[in-house]
């Protein structure tokens, strides 16, 4: 073998053996996984009251309010409505009109699905609890990610057609419509999208009163679906971790994906990082 091949491997080898070596000893820990524990609603007084709502009804006002004012009236209409009906005050005098902004991923801009935007805004308003917010929304977010939906059958359709189910992979409305799309070979701006999206805005309704509907009554605990994905990139990413770059806990892989040089170098490029001063 030539010198200059043997230098080469020598080289190579010796590479290996220290990315190897820091890498190992760089590594860092595995974010622990969240711990199951039980939500109970407490004491405070609040003049929002809540009362365990039906499926089917929730499901069906949903359904037919997305005509009237899209994905996130539709959702805290269903709500809204029902709670007017059995309590009234405050519930007869709530502005629900407002919650029409969140049509679209907000004023059509493409962000967060106005169909989790309404779902989140109701569970704030009756659980006063900020860290039960948190909770729920994030098991509500995270089933949203997973699931593939729509999956709710309305008694008398706005159109004939049954919408194929794909999944978000991300709280985003566009990222959210994209998947569809893909899956089901229609366009965004089509009559099958709005049924899609309304039949959707039912699936989100029906999930977040079936989850207050636990909760209130002792019965929650959370969290009900795993956020692995984000909390093994937050191990870096996060508040603990060496870049601290980022926070959050929606899904990352929706839109970013490791490179084989991530994978290969990114502990030792985190700690070859200098510190803040």
């Amino acid at each position: 073998m030539k010198r200059r091949n043997i230098l080469a491997v020598g080289t190579a080898a010796g590479g290996g053996a220290c990315l190897l070596t820091l890498t190992t000893a760089f590594k860092t820990n595995t974010k622990a996984e969240e711990k199951k524990h039980k939500l109970e609603p407490g004491k405070t007084e609040t003049e929002w009251n809540y009362g365990t709502l039906s499926a089917d009804d929730t499901g069906r006002i949903a359904y037919n309010g997305y005509a009237e004012g899209s994905c996130m009236y539709a959702v805290a209409n269903s709500i809204i409505q029902q709670l007017a009906d059995r309590f009234g005050e405050p519930y007869t005098a709530f502005p629900v009109h407002m919650m029409k902004y969140g049509h679209g991923g907000v004023g059509g801009y493409g962000t967060l699905c106005g169909a989790l935007n309404g779902a989140a805004a109701m569970i704030g308003l009756v659980v006063p609890d900020k860290k039960d917010q948190n909770a729920l929304i994030a098991d509500l977010f995270r089933w949203y990610e997973q699931s593939n939906l729509p999956v709710y059958s309305p008694e008398n359709p706005v159109t004939e057609y049954t919408p194929e189910p794909s999944k978000a992979g991300s709280p985003l409305c566009h990222a959210s419509v994209s998947n569809w799309c893909k899956v089901s070979g229609h366009g965004s701006a089509g009559k099958q999208r709005k049924e899609r999206c309304s039949r959707l805005s039912a699936d989100v309704a029906i999930q977040a009163t079936a989850m207050l509907n636990r909760y209130f009554d002792c019965e929650y605990q959370t969290p009900m679906f795993s956020g692995e994905t984000s909390n093994t990139c937050l191990t870096c990413h996060g508040k603990e971790g060496k870049l601290e770059n980022t926070s959050g806990q929606m899904s990352c892989t929706a839109c970013h994906t490791k490179s084989i040089g991530h994978r290969l170098f990114a502990d030792v490029h985190y700690k070859c990082i200098e510190e803040k001063e």
